[in-house]
């Protein structure tokens, strides 16, 4: 099993930046996807990135695509969303995840293991 602590979330303006990072520990030996998700109030939970085992390999929600970088550093165990250009619409709850595999999942109900998720709030 992995588990997932994310950092990283605040208040900002619109147009600023923050970056989230995400550290795993337990089972990381085993190949995992590693994914980026956020929960605005009153809606369902969402895919904004994801990223394969090795990096190599990305997936962006077009909501954030262009603005959004998601990015992994396996001898560190750490997976980062750098967001910028942000957009009151961003606000939301965010999470980490990951999934033992050797391929790319984009949904949220692929993903096993999850962190507490970082709050990220866009003013106008």
């Amino acid at each position: 099993q992995v588990q997932l602590v994310e950092s990283g979330g605040g208040l900002v303006q619109a147009e600023g930046s923050l970056r989230l990072s995400c550290v795993a520990s337990g089972r990381t030996s085993r190949p995992y996807a590693m994914g980026w998700f956020r929960q605005a109030p009153g809606k369902e939970r969402e895919v904004v990135a994801t990223i394969n085992r090795s990096g190599g390999r990305t997936y962006y929600a077009d909501s954030v695509k262009g603005r959004f970088t998601i990015s992994r550093d396996n001898a560190k165990n750490t997976a980062y969303l750098q967001m910028n250009s942000l957009k009151p619409e961003d606000t939301a709850a965010y999470y980490c995840a990951a999934q033992e595999t050797i391929w790319l999942p984009v949904g949220v109900k692929e993903y096993a293991y999850w962190g507490q998720g970082t709050q990220v709030t866009v003013s106008s």
